[in-house]
């Protein structure tokens, strides 16, 4: 009786997750979808944008307090 139990059980338990799972909502409008699609990038683009500033930031603050001497074309960038 246990064991009907523990195998019943761990077939629910393994096909849970498909009972579950969920499909992506189709696109309803191929405009909307562009118009995400242009946000998505230009949100991205920023996000670059401001992870390389961050990067130079900490870098030379890096060389600042090593003592560390870039070449002359970092000499300039705060």
């Amino acid at each position: 009786m246990n064991f009907r139990i523990l195998m019943i059980s761990a077939a629910m338990a393994a096909t849970a997750g498909t009972v579950w799972a969920k499909l992506p909502a189709a696109p309803a409008d191929p405009a909307k979808a562009a118009e995400a699609k242009a946000k998505a990038d230009e949100a991205a683009k920023k996000e670059a944008e401001l992870l390389g500033k961050s990067q130079d930031k900490a870098v030379a603050n890096y060389r600042k307090n090593k003592g560390i001497r870039g070449p002359a074309s970092m000499a300039g960038k705060k």
